[in-house]
């Protein structure tokens, strides 16, 4: 390893560092949208069971207490069960806008990672070469391949390193991407499902006893 850190000269060791970067971004954005990532259903199954009793202190505990953005978007909408649906609405809104950039956090550092790493290759290509052309011009002719091989590795070496670091961060940002659209996804379901759940809570509580007996 740290005979091709050599070769590729002084550029290898930014194109390191980002990797390094790289793959420290993307094991803790995986591990955060693992945890971010609950069972929706059960989870709404129980709030709602919760509320249908009253018992609001319960349901805003649970969410307390489970992790992700759903779970922080129903408690919006639960602590504002008792007022008007443009409300719980808007409530829910701000909720889901406070999430995202959670959800996204730093993983535009990943994909400025996967643009600038084959520049950062390309970079070391063009100083290998320059290189190679300063030793042609100092040794002039004849010029021996050996006095050619150190320019052609780094050119070489850099160039590789880039490309690898800038497909496996960008691999790794797409995967990311993926997983935040499924969990927003979800939580935009949620929200529909709570606010369509409280609505309908404060409609039968506002007809009448007798309208509820006639129909």
């Amino acid at each position: 390893m740290f005979g091709i850190m050599q070769q590729g000269g002084p550029l290898m060791w930014p194109i390191l560092v980002a990797s390094l970067v790289a793959f420290a971004i993307f094991v803790e954005r995986a591990f955060h949208l693992h945890r971010a990532q609950i069972k929706t259903d059960d989870f709404l199954k129980g709030i709602t069971t919760i509320l249908k009793t009253k018992r609001i202190a319960e349901a805003v505990s649970i969410c307390d207490e489970t992790p992700g953005p759903v779970s922080h978007v129903v408690r919006a909408a639960v602590l504002h069960h008792d007022r008007d649906r443009a409300t719980i609405r808007q409530a829910i809104g701000d909720a889901g806008l406070a999430e995202i950039p959670r959800l996204e956090k730093n993983m535009n550092i990943l994909a400025t990672v996967a643009h600038i790493a084959p520049l950062l290759g390309l970079l070391g290509t063009v100083w290998g070469m320059m290189r190679t052309l300063l030793v042609i011009k100092q040794n002039a002719l004849p010029v021996h391949a050996e006095d050619l091989t150190g320019g052609m590795w780094q050119a070489l070496v850099t160039t590789a390193a880039g490309l690898i670091v800038a497909i496996l961060s960008y691999t790794a940002y797409n995967f990311l991407v993926g997983r935040v659209q499924s969990i927003l996804i979800e939580l935009e379901r949620a929200a529909n499902e709570i606010l369509a759940f409280l609505a309908g809570s404060r409609a039968e509580e506002s007809t009448p006893a007798a309208d509820r007996t006639e129909s």
